[in-house]
């Protein structure tokens, strides 16, 4: 019997997927740190080109999640039809294919960023600063890919609370970091991007010594082979992750836009609060979606339906309570959470709060189809969870986005984002509702 057999009672799934929620909201605060520092001590212009790159370099990182996710699903579907070493094998091959990925990416990205920026309509100072601090970022690129896909693959190999760990170390030496590099000594921006650089190195070299010798997890590294099944698969199976942080940098990008449009300056730098502190609570819902993924996946697998119904009840139970608990917490703490960020400028703390107060009732919908999304992808089935990942992120966030500004102006942007969770939301349940008799969950 492995970790992830048996039944889970609400108790042992909490247990088991807490240690995912915990490594989010860890991850999360560490970025929260980041552009504390970056806010407070290098100022606004840095803080916006900042944000204004950030989706560019997320777009990179995601690859991690692709194989994290897909390849988590299909590692776990393996075990669960008890072929453990054809599971570590796959395991071993997506790890070494998303390094290699990463390298790749690395080198094209630092010699393009500039050109990719100026694109984007940077000029200045932003522009300088957005290179600057991307560069930097971008030569820890294959430590960042790997540090997402062990996030994912930790829980797959029943051992979440030890990617807890990992991510908490890397984290530390983030934030330590950050106030040595920004607060003590003035390196700015590039000291920000130096500190999240080291930390992903970390986060992505730790988990590759422990799997590399023996260990007492369910998955290490083995001999493979090159196998275009395997990867065409993990790739199918993660599309929806991939599509998910493609399509909200893409998104992002979009709304930098439009906020430059109606705000300026102040309207990228208040976002990019809301995308920050938003991390944190969207950080419960993926932590919880990471974190379960495997024991779906694991009874998929084993053919156990009961436990697949009862996964799914639980499942919608938990995020229901958690939208309710978010959407409160992101009322009251608009106000604190601003002037933590952008007190200095009171403009901009009042666009920030009022923003924020809107972009909370998002929260009251998000989780469910960010569950809905990770629950197809367990099922390996990719095509119905980039589906809704697809419409979610891209297609409703585009064109709430566009519309909504000509009718309510920045308001419009903040609301947008609600909508598209709505409309999210239903064609979830709408899925869920015609896949039901297939999967028999």
């Amino acid at each position: 019997m492995t970790e992830l057999s048996g039944h889970f009672n609400l108790k042992r799934l909490l247990g088991f997927t807490l240690p995912s929620v915990i490594m989010l909201i860890f991850t999360s605060v560490y970025g929260i740190v980041d552009g504390y520092f970056v806010s407070n001590y290098a100022g606004k212009t840095p803080f916006a080109a900042v944000n204004f790159i950030m989706p560019v370099l997320m777009i990179l990182g995601c690859i991690g999640f692709m194989f994290g996710t897909g390849g988590g699903a299909l590692i776990a579907k393996t075990m669960g039809e008890g072929e453990s070493k054809k599971a570590n094998e796959i395991f071993t091959l997506i790890v070494a294919v998303s390094a290699a990925c990463g390298v790749v990416l690395s080198v094209l990205g630092i010699i393009f960023l500039p050109r990719l920026a100026e694109l984007f309509g940077t000029d200045g100072q932003m522009l300088e600063n957005s290179v600057t601090y991307g560069r930097i970022i971008l030569a820890a690129l294959p430590f960042y890919i790997l540090q997402f896909e062990f996030q994912c693959l930790f829980a797959t190999a029943g051992k979440p609370r030890l990617g807890l760990i990992v991510t908490a170390a890397a984290g530390i030496a983030n934030m330590v970091l950050d106030a040595l590099l920004v607060a003590v000594f003035p390196f700015g921006l590039k000291g920000a991007a130096a500190a999240t650089a080291i930390s992903q190195f970390l986060g992505g070299t730790i988990p590759l010594l422990y799997f590399c010798r023996k260990n007492n997890s369910l998955l290490r590294f083995v001999k493979c082979r090159f196998d275009k099944k395997v990867l065409l698969k993990t790739c199918t199976n993660g599309s929806s992750e991939l599509m998910s942080n493609i399509s909200m940098s893409v998104v992002s990008m979009l709304y930098n836009v439009q906020l430059m449009k109606y705000a300026g300056e102040n309207g990228i730098a208040a976002y990019g609060v809301l995308m920050y502190v938003s991390m944190i609570f969207q950080a419960v819902f993926i932590g919880y979606a990471v974190g379960s993924a495997p024991i779906i996946s694991y009874n998929y697998g084993a053919g156990n339906k009961a436990e697949l119904k009862s996964l799914l009840k639980t499942s919608a139970a938990f995020m229901a309570v958690c939208a309710l608990i978010m959407f409160a917490a992101g009322e009251l703490l608009s106000k604190p959470l601003s002037l933590l960020f952008v007190g200095y400028d009171k403009e901009l703390h009042g666009i920030t709060a009022h923003a924020f107060s809107i972009f909370s009732f998002s929260f009251l919908l998000s989780g469910f189809a960010i569950f809905g999304s990770s629950f197809f992808t367990a099922l390996n089935d990719g095509f119905t969870s980039a589906a809704i990942s697809f419409l979610r992120t891209l297609v409703f966030q585009i064109a709430a986005v566009l519309i909504f500004p000509l009718f309510f102006k920045l308001d419009g942007i903040w609301f947008s984002i609600v909508a598209a969770e709505i409309m999210a939301v239903c064609v979830t349940l709408l899925f869920l509702a015609i896949k039901r008799k297939k999967y028999g969950y």
